[in-house]
């Protein structure tokens, strides 16, 4: 279990104080949903070395834009300048990552960017995206309320082995079910899958050498 005797930013920003904000605006069930992302990023983060607090952060914050209505999701997307192509304007769902890390910064007064990139990368991902994202974008896919199939399983014992083929992998297992549902796939979702997967492929790279 992670430890947090010492002073950090995690102690700082008072973790009692996000959850009893989630309590206010994300269901029980979101909320339980949540938690076992945060517990399965730090033991993910103190399995592959990386820090397990700002892991820990990233996983307690990863959903605060969850239930944002459609319009506030996109007008908060809008005040920050990010891009909103044509499948976030059909489902402004997609935003919730983004607006997440912006909610998390200006809340809870979270600086730290590679928290706020974990948090804003943890839904389509991204290419080149570092260690951290890469845990909490497979903690929020893979933790144990998702199901238990072979897949998932699989993708499990992948993201403490190698975590640039688990994001690649991952990345085939929710394109697979977006095809089979017919929905609409984001571009940073099939990028995401190209780049790790052209990292694995690649002789030149360990995949223990992610920024």
């Amino acid at each position: 279990m992670l430890n947090l005797n010492h002073s950090s930013e995690y102690i700082t920003v008072k973790r009692e104080r996000v959850l009893s904000w989630l309590s206010e605006h994300v269901p029980q069930s979101r909320i339980d949903h949540i938690l076992r992302v945060e517990q399965m990023a730090v033991e993910l983060a103190e399995h592959h070395r990386q820090n397990g607090e700002k892991a820990a952060m990233s996983g307690l914050m990863h959903d605060l834009a969850k239930y944002f209505k459609p319009a506030k999701l996109l007008e908060m997307a809008r005040a920050e300048g990010l891009e909103i192509d044509p499948v976030m304007e059909l489902h402004p769902h997609l935003l919730h990552a983004d607006v997440s890390a912006i909610v998390a910064r200006d809340t809870f007064g979270v600086q730290d960017e590679e928290v706020l990139q974990a948090i804003a990368n943890h839904t389509l991902g991204r290419p080149e995206m570092t260690e951290l994202s890469c845990i909490v974008f497979l903690a929020d896919s893979i933790e144990p309320g998702r199901g238990d199939t072979p897949e998932l399983q699989a993708l499990r014992q992948m993201s403490y082995q190698n975590l640039p083929q688990a994001v690649w992998r991952t990345c085939d297992y929710s394109l697979k079910f977006l095809i089979e549902t017919h929905c609409l796939i984001h571009p940073r979702t099939i990028a995401t899958r190209n780049w790790f997967l052209n990292w694995v492929k690649s002789k030149h790279h360990s995949p223990h050498m992610l920024k």
